[in-house]
Parts: structure tokens; C-alpha cells; sequence
């Protein structure tokens, strides 16, 4: 069966009549372009998933993230320019290393030696050997993560606000802020003075810290206006911390505003924040855990 990254090819190849299908399909006819024999659609992972599917999947993400495929609706894929010109440049081979020159994927996906596919036995044993099996689990492990990560990002900026501000709450209460009770209410909407969360610190309420959580798009820079007019906020309900979030970045001058103004004010971006989802176990899940053994050489003494 080829690796994730043999997969690569044929989908785009499946996909070039510019139709949009849905996820499960695509890997169903990728299997089928490759001509799978019922053995290898049969294999299974530990975690009782397909491995064909698995690695389809992955080669379907990794295009998205290059920019190779776009996602017209939820679940569903159609081939992009990127992909057309990435078909066309390369109609016989497409791994990886091809993948890595496209900035947006690049920028997405974890630095680590990249594979190079062996041509010879001795080649294949010499590659075999660039990552020990635990560097192999801690790049395996950097790489879902930041694949999870991003998908997280693109469901918040896709979700509404009113969901967002609930989704930062939750974490702020995963995190151990609100106490024991989880002291912890939206107020955004209308007259909510440009606040939209507060988390209580004791019950009676002396001690809060005020939450403000901007859905924008990857492309949207916050700026030091938007943080100065939560600041502004903060000072109206007589507030000495805050928490801006926001699913996009913050500019530089943005981040020096919080640092000098006397409120205590946290900026967190997009990619800290789904960091922080995945660490709290907020809107994942986990699916498979791996122990690792090594030999207790005591036992033998």
C-alpha cells in the first residue's frame, strides 16, 4: 500500500474534473484509481480505523493545507489552481518534499527531516535509521497536533461569536480559572460595555477577569486600537485584568500596548489559544494512547 504521501497524486488525479465530493468518497476513489486489492482495504489500524482511509485522509489535509484543494462546504473537496498547476508540473511523482515548497504548507506543518522514498535496499536501511522510534513518536505526535490545531481554527472562525466566547470560557474554566463552583458567564450582545465573558475568582465576585473574543480570519491583523478599546473597557467596569483572544494574530504594536499600560491585559492567538483547547481536552478527543517501554536494567541485578 503506498504511504500517505503516495496518495498524494492520485487524489489530486480523481479530483481534476473540478467536481466537489465529499471526504469519504474521494477515498473511495482514490482506492479505486490505485486499484487496492480487498486485502489492503481490510487493514486496519490499532484504533480500529482503515489504514487506506487514514492515509487518504492525511494526503487530502496535507493538500488543503498547500493550498492544492479547496473546501467548498463542510466535508467536501474540489481541486484549486494550486492543484491544477501542482498536477501539472508533476503528472508522474508527487511526495512531500514537492508539498514543502508551497509556503502555506510549509507554514502549517511542523520543520523535520523529510522523507526521501528509498530506490535501493541499502538507501532504505539509511533512511530507516534518520529518526530513533521516539523521535519518530515525537514528530508523528508535533504533527497531528498541529493538524488538530488547525483544524480547530478553521471550525471556531467558521462557528458564530456567540460560540467562540463560550469556547473561551470553557478553557479559562479548564485552566482552573473561576474556582471551584466555575464562576464563569457570557455577557457579550448588545450593551455588554466591550466585555464578552467574566470569570468570578471568589464567590462574592471582588476579584474578575474580564474576557474579550474576536472571531477574524486568518488574514485579519488585530491591531493596538482593538486592544486600547478593551483596555477602555476594562477601565469602565473598574477592571485590573483582561484577556483578549482572538482566532487571527496580533501586531507587534498591539502586543507592546498590553505590556505597558497598567491593567494586566493577556493577548492570545489563534494558534495558542487551539494549543490550549488541545491541552485542556476542550472540543477534542483523545482517541489513542501509546506507552512507550525500555528495559529496567535493575530487574536483572
Amino acid at each position: 500500500m503506498p504511504t500517505w504521501d503516495g496518495f498524494l497524486l492520485p487524489v489530486l488525479q480523481v479530483l481534476k474534473n473540478g467536481e466537489t465530493v465529499q471526504a469519504r468518497e474521494v477515498q473511495d476513489r482514490v482506492a479505486d484509481h490505485v486499484q487496492l486489492t480487498e486485502a489492503q482495504r481490510a487493514e486496519v489500524l490499532d484504533s480500529g480505523q482503515q489504514r487506506f482511509r487514514n492515509r487518504v485522509g492525511w494526503a487530502v489535509s496535507s493538500l488543503a493545507r498547500a493550498g492544492a484543494l479547496d473546501r467548498p462546504r463542510r466535508g467536501s473537496y474540489t481541486v484549486s489552481e494550486v492543484g491544477r498547476r501542482l498536477l501539472a508540473k508533476h503528472p508522474h511523482r508527487l511526495d512531500e518534499v514537492h508539498l514543502r515548497q508551497i509556503p502555506a504548507y510549509r507554514d502549517h506543518v511542523p520543520a523535520r527531516r523529510v522523507y526521501v522514498p528509498a530506490t535501493t535496499a541499502v538507501e532504505a536501511s539509511q533512511h530507516s535509521t534518520e529518526l530513533d522510534p521516539i523521535e519518530q513518536i515525537e514528530a508523528g505526535t508535533a504533527r497531528l497536533r498541529t493538524e488538530v490545531s488547525t483544524q480547530l481554527l478553521e471550525r471556531l472562525r467558521a462557528a458564530s461569536p456567540d460560540f467562540l466566547e463560550q469556547s473561551v470560557l470553557d478553557v479559562l474554566v479548564a485552566m482552573g480559572y473561576g474556582g471551584a463552583e466555575q464562576r464563569a458567564r457570557r455577557i457579550g450582545g448588545s450593551g455588554d460595555g466591550g466585555v464578552d465573558g467574566v470569570i468570578d475568582q471568589d464567590p462574592l465576585g471582588l476579584a474578575r477577569i474580564y474576557v474579550q473574543a474576536k472571531r477574524y480570519a486568518s488574514d485579519t491583523v488585530v491591531g493596538r486600537p482593538q486592544v486600547q478599546g478593551f483596555v477602555g473597557a476594562l477601565h469602565g467596569q473598574q477592571a485590573t485584568q483582561g484577556v483578549f483572544i482572538t482566532t487571527s494574530t496580533f501586531s507587534r504594536e498591539a502586543l507592546d500596548y498590553a505590556r505597558s499600560v497598567n491593567a494586566r491585559v493577556v493577548l492570545i492567538d489563534g494558534e495558542r489559544f487551539t494549543n490550549l483547547m488541545i491541552d485542556r481536552g476542550v472540543g477534542v478527543q483523545a482517541v489513542q494512547t501509546y506507552t512507550v517501554v525500555k528495559l529496567d536494567e535493575d530487574y536483572f541485578e
